[in-house]
């Protein structure tokens, strides 16, 4: 049964469906045409070609109403309109032309049927030429409107509920490795931004940016009340990227961790109330799924097994709990990022490997059936950029999966994507008790912004190997690029400003009862019930 989804919009598909309808007509009619000229000049038979002329124009009028019901409706349940705009183009190409075939076949049982005791049947030079342009029609169609959305973006003269370009962004860890790629990308697309960071990692990243009139630094903490009033002043959308990042730099610290990932954020809701600060995008990550065989989506149950994870379900729960008429909050739950970026990172697994392949020539894969969803750095930011301009009613108290579905991968086939670029590396698979696996689906962001990965695994991979080639990246053990041996390096920077900064955080850093209301998004337990279910696994998983 064809499932249609809430977030699939109409006035997007029945333009489709127009055109498919008018190719599909004139795929026909040109096969009709064809035919004729064939007998009429090829075979110089004029009379012949008048008479098939006279059949042809009976048997289009009698079966044309056929075309709409048939070949829509089969074009639909193939996933024209909706699952098969996402897959890349040689299995595109499949499912096109097997909506195609399977029309045709219906289309001439149809005839068939119909015509019994007449000579309305449609031959079979008709036939095969109808396959083929309309299999052709179809097809190209989808490519030049590929074409088009690659040098052009259109956008409604009077867009209703969007976030102008204009208007000033705060990016919370704007300095990072998601939050520096960002900035570039809002700051091309014409927005003010204003970037609050500790710049615990240096303010390299967004050094070169320090000349461009639409862009701001504010060195500051998340975690002081005075740093966050200070840059919320005038701004009308927040994007929340400030964490410590990972499950072992969480593990490390974790006052710290709960501080930066759980109580900042509490307090960055109620500072953007008080400023009227209509839109948050809240980063948070696929890992708050834990373990499962199955695809999981959206409303899927919630098991953190993790520090990090627990701070970003705790999140969550409170940004959707506080999702109002005034304050809209979006959540982004993203797969793990590789990629280049202007703060790279080698403790993600994929940078990590393609760095030991170059500079070590050996990778371990451990339990490599394990699967995990990937997306670039770029892309990652790309999409926080698409829901930044989404209309609000859409994307007020919702959560997205960002990803691709073609980027869930098992560990092993990240291996053979790294030895290909890297054909000396030497692949040793090892198995242990980490049997962490989980498959994400990625259909609602689709199905809301048409949102597919830029980047497969492949071009991060080649970006790496550019890289070192370069000398561009000489140390990749170097604690810069790591999390946790950075924070094990240094104190933490902060510096209370006043005694009630630090008692501000005392108290936020406690997750909140949950609150059982009809309108409650996200039904989660507290950090401490969490830790408890993940060791155990005897409670309750978490729901959305």
């Amino acid at each position: 049964m064809l499932k249609v989804s809430k977030y699939l919009r109409w006035q997007e598909i029945l333009p489709r469906v127009l055109v498919d309808l008018i190719i599909i007509h004139l795929s026909l009619l040109a096969a009709f045409a064809v035919s004729a000229d064939y007998h009429g000049l090829h075979l110089n038979n004029p009379a012949e070609a008048h008479a098939l002329l006279a059949a042809f124009k009976a048997c289009y009028v009698k079966f044309c109403w056929l075309l709409a019901p048939i070949f829509i409706v089969t074009f639909a349940l193939n996933g024209f309109y909706t699952r098969s705009r996402a897959h890349r183009s040689n299995y595109k190409a499949f499912v096109i032309l097997r909506g195609v075939g399977i029309g045709v076949a219906l289309f001439l049982t149809a005839n068939f049927f119909l015509s019994l005791g007449s000579n309305e049947l449609l031959g079979r030079a008709v036939t095969l030429l109808f396959a083929v342009f309309a299999a052709l029609g179809v097809s190209l169609a989808r490519v030049l409107k590929s074409e088009f959305d690659k040098y052009f973006e259109v956008v409604a003269k009077t867009p209703a509920a969007v976030s102008p370009r204009g208007h000033k962004v705060l990016v919370v860890g704007g300095a990072g490795y998601i939050g520096s790629v960002l900035v570039r990308r809002l700051l091309e697309q014409g927005r003010r931004v204003r970037v609050l960071d500790a710049l615990l990692y240096g303010a390299a990243p967004v050094k070169d940016l320090a000349g461009n009139p639409n862009f701001e630094l504010v060195e500051g903490d998340c975690r002081n009340i005075s740093d966050v009033v200070a840059a919320m002043e005038d701004v009308e959308s927040v994007i929340h990227l400030a964490a410590i990042v990972g499950d072992p730099a969480c593990a490390q610290q974790p006052e710290r961790a709960r501080e930066i990932n759980y109580a900042a954020t509490r307090m960055l809701i109620e500072v953007c109330k008080g400023h009227r600060v209509g839109r948050f995008i809240f980063a948070s990550s696929c890992s708050v799924y834990g373990a499962t065989n199955f695809e999981v989506d959206e409303q899927a149950e919630l098991f953190p097994l993790s520090l990090y994870a627990r701070t970003k379900v705790d999140s969550e729960r409170v940004l959707l709990q506080e999702s109002s008429r005034g304050f809209h909050s979006t959540v982004v739950r993203f797969a793990t990022v590789f990629g280049l970026g202007y703060r790279p990172r080698f403790d993600l697994v994929v940078n990590l490997l393609c760095a030991k392949a170059f500079q070590e020539g050996v990778i371990t894969i451990y339990n490599g059936q394990q699967w995990r969803p990937f997306i670039h750095v770029a892309d990652a930011a790309r999409a926080i950029g698409l829901l930044l301009d989404a209309p609000l009613e859409r994307v007020s108290g919702e959560v997205f999966n960002v990803g691709d579905p073609l980027l869930n991968h098992t560990l092993a086939e990240v291996g053979q994507k790294i030895s290909k670029v890297f054909p000396a590396t030497r692949v040793e698979h090892i198995d242990n008790s980490d049997r962490r696996n989980y498959r994400v689906s990625f259909a609602k962001l689709f199905n809301l912004l048409e949102f597919r990965s830029q980047y497969e695994l492949d071009d991060g991979i080649m970006e790496f190997k550019r890289a070192f080639e370069a000398k561009r990246i000489t140390n990749y053990n170097s604690s810069h690029y790591h999390n946790e041996r950075l924070l094990a390096e240094c104190d933490d920077p902060l510096t209370y400003k006043s005694d009630f900064d630090a008692q501000i955080m005392a108290a936020l850093a406690v997750p909140r009862p949950i609150r059982l209301t009809p309108r409650r998004r996200i039904v989660a337990v507290s950090s401490g019930e969490a830790l408890a279910a993940s060791s155990t696994r005897a409670n309750r998983p978490i729901r959305n």
